[in-house]
């Protein structure tokens, strides 16, 4: 059984993870009857958005690690206390909180800063030759990490120019993609998807995330 962990950002898409692509990807690990550890950073949001109105919720402060525990039911571990030895594949969601808490790519663009925590488990993982999934924004920051390494790895993030743009910037090589299909670099065994980059709803962003934890396991043995 392979052991994936997940690596949240929050709790919701406008702060935090895109709730529908981490349950949908757990929803696909547990059908795998694959063994699952959430994590993410323990460290404040960069900000706080009220997702009903999508206005900015200036005084209010919120932990990364302690809203992500919503879409994780409490069992999720500090990111920085994760090992590549003790998993077999590393998967991660969207939603802007990867482009904000994740990395500063909201803020920076190509020039952006990834937390300490999850460049050190990236930078492992690619060492070690572990496969890394990457959903909606997330091939950014993946982008980055990799690209400091001189790898020109191929991820997508659908078909937005600008973003596009910014991650041939980084050194990896943008590839269009559907919602419902996946981008594939299997020199480096990193495999994203767009979901709500491009989608318009859960099926066929599931249907997208679907065969990326699925070559995603494949690809851990």
């Amino acid at each position: 059984m392979a052991r994936v962990a997940v690596c949240l950002s929050g709790c919701g898409f406008l702060d935090g993870t895109e709730i529908h692509e981490a349950v949908l990807t757990l929803l696909a690990l547990d059908r795998a009857r694959a063994d699952v550890v959430c994590c993410a950073p323990d460290k404040p949001q960069v900000d706080v958005v009220d997702h009903r109105t999508q206005s900015s919720c200036a005084e209010e402060r919120r932990n990364v690690l302690t809203e992500s525990a919503r879409i994780a039911r409490g069992n999720i571990e500090p990111v920085s206390k994760i090992r590549a030895s003790r998993i077999d594949a590393l998967i991660f969601p969207g939603g802007f909180g990867a482009a904000k808490n994740l990395c500063t790519f909201a803020a920076n663009g190509p020039d952006c800063a990834v937390d300490p925590g999850v460049e050190t488990l990236v930078h492992d993982m690619v060492e070690q030759g572990k496969p890394i999934g990457a959903i909606c924004i997330a091939p950014a920051m993946l982008a980055r990490v990799v690209g400091k390494k001189k790898i020109n790895a191929k991820v997508t993030i659908g078909s937005d120019p600008g973003t596009a743009a910014a991650i041939n910037r980084m050194g990896a090589t943008h590839c269009e993609c559907a919602t419902t299909e996946m981008v594939v670099d299997a020199e480096h065994n990193l495999v994203t998807t767009p979901a709500y980059m491009t989608g318009k709803g859960p099926a066929d962003v599931y249907a997208g995330i679907e065969k990326l934890v699925t070559e995603v396991l494949r690809m851990a043995g």
